[in-house]
């Protein structure tokens, strides 16, 4: 008799947000960025099936002057991987491979814009004395891997340059 065990891995990754070069023209104009944890839930690796999901990266501006014109790129690291085209979450010396795109597609992986990444950018004029865009993350971590149940991580670091 076959017994199929269900493995399930539960994923967490952890954005830590980065202002570099953060300056803006007008009185006091600064811009900031924050993520929240992204959780890609858990991955059945003998499902057969990708598993993804959603978070999202915002950036405020504020100035004491309304109608400033502002214009930033958000860029991603590899993670712990150190390559954007396999990024790799980690449970003690296992490994499993994920990425987060631009789109819902999956076509572009956001990265720094090296090696064929891509990164977000807007520009925009402030409306009011503060302004907060958001922006969506789309995770995929790619069907049939035989990997040992844990709960994988990464550590991502997502930077705003003006």
């Amino acid at each position: 008799m076959y017994f199929a065990h269900k493995k399930l891995i539960f994923i967490l990754l952890l954005f830590i947000p980065k202002v570099v070069f953060a300056t803006c023209l007008g009185i006091n104009c600064t811009c900031t960025i924050s993520a929240s944890t992204f959780n890609l839930g858990s991955y059945a690796p003998l499902s057969g099936s990708a598993t993804s999901n959603t978070g999202t990266v915002s950036v405020t501006c504020t100035a004491l002057l309304a109608s400033l014109d502002v214009s930033y790129v958000i860029s991603l690291n590899a993670g712990s991987s150190g390559t954007f085209t396999a990024r790799t979450m980690q449970f003690s010396s296992y490994n499993l491979n994920y990425n987060i795109y631009t789109t819902a597609a999956h076509t572009t992986i956001w990265g720094d814009g090296t090696a064929g990444t891509g990164t977000i950018s807007d520009t925009y004029s402030l409306s009011s004395n503060s302004t907060t865009r958001n922006y969506t993350t789309y995770g995929l971590i790619p069907a049939s891997q035989n990997v040992t149940p844990g709960a994988y991580s990464d550590a991502i670091t997502a930077t705003v340059t003006f």
